[in-house]
């Protein structure tokens, strides 16, 4: 059914009149008046009674008028809900972010939501390796994770931040006093690392191994915290990304950062490669541009502006 023949026939109903719905609606009466019998010619049955100058709707007009004025009203209520998505004035967004990433955006989400507070922004909060299955399944537009990613996941990616390491150990380690550390300062090493499905232990894994050796693991813990906690008490030597080391109370330890050339945390942002970005997605994306500072070099191709 034809949505502007709807709306000629509820204006003719309301004025009852071909000429004043006509002036109303700023088209000629032969328009008007072709369009309405299109209309009855679907219905197959007479809407209005025409009368001389006149016009009123018949029983079954009756109900094309009063359901005319819901479907019309539905129409108006989505083009507004449309306009305000496409403003950012409503609309809702959950991003995924491992709990190592959260401390970094806190600005970003005040930020947000002083620019679009009519969306309801919620942070899903998992490993690095979960939130890249849940963007790559679709459950999440975007994410961010600990990169690189996995090739095969159809994942596109975008570095925001990139951070050393840093060596924490008991107030006399052997290395007390220096700035920096090579890995193979780490080789007879008891370390305290975050549990495997951290990316981080995955590169640092990669890294001993790459470099001919596999230092004893002290304990795993998924608590940063703790594995400083643990270093203090002597227990071992933890490694942490530097935004996490400045915001742990290492005060009377030892600290030192890792000299490894390319063993630095970076992170990044996440998004189907293939998917479509809702603007709501797109805005926390520029937001975080603006916030965290836009990357020197994509890790991947940025999202492009999709419109319809």
């Amino acid at each position: 059914m034809d949505v502007r023949a709807l709306r000629y026939f509820v204006e003719t109903v309301r004025h009852a009149s071909f000429t004043q719905a006509a002036k109303t609606l700023f088209v000629t009466q032969s328009t008007v008046s072709k369009m309405i019998r299109q209309l009855e010619e679907e219905a197959g049955t007479p809407l209005l009674i025409r009368d001389g100058h006149t016009a009123r709707p018949t029983d079954t007009g009756q109900v094309m008028y009063q359901r005319g004025l819901q479907v019309l009203e539905t129409m108006r209520q989505l083009s507004v809900e449309l306009r305000q998505t496409a403003e950012l004035d409503r609309g809702a967004l959950e991003v995924g972010i491992p709990p190592m990433i959260n401390l970094l955006f806190t600005p970003v989400v005040k930020r947000f939501r002083e620019l679009h507070p009519g969306i309801h922004l919620t942070l899903r909060e998992g490993t690095g390796q979960a939130v890249e299955g849940l963007v790559a399944s679709g459950e999440l537009e975007v994410g961010a994770t600990v990169l690189p990613i996995a090739p095969t996941g159809g994942l596109a990616a975008r570095a925001f931040g990139s951070y050393p390491i840093w060596v924490i150990g008991p107030p006399d380690a052997q290395w007390a006093g220096k700035t920096s550390l090579p890995l193979s300062a780490l080789r007879d090493a008891r370390l305290l690392i975050p549990t495997d499905d951290f990316a981080v232990t995955r590169r640092l894994r990669q890294a001993f191994a790459d470099a001919g050796f596999q230092p004893g693991i002290a304990a795993q813990s998924a608590h940063w915290d703790f594995l400083v906690a643990m270093a203090s008490a002597g227990l071992g030597v933890a490694l942490l990304p530097e935004p996490l080391m400045q915001r742990m109370k290492t005060r009377g330890l030892s600290t030192a950062k890792l000299a490894k050339s390319g063993m630095q945390w970076e992170v990044g942002h996440i998004w189907q490669q293939s998917g479509y970005l809702s603007f709501a997605a797109r805005a926390w994306l520029d937001v975080c541009d603006s916030v965290l500072g836009k990357p020197k070099k994509p890790s991947a191709p940025g999202p492009k502006s999709q419109t319809s």
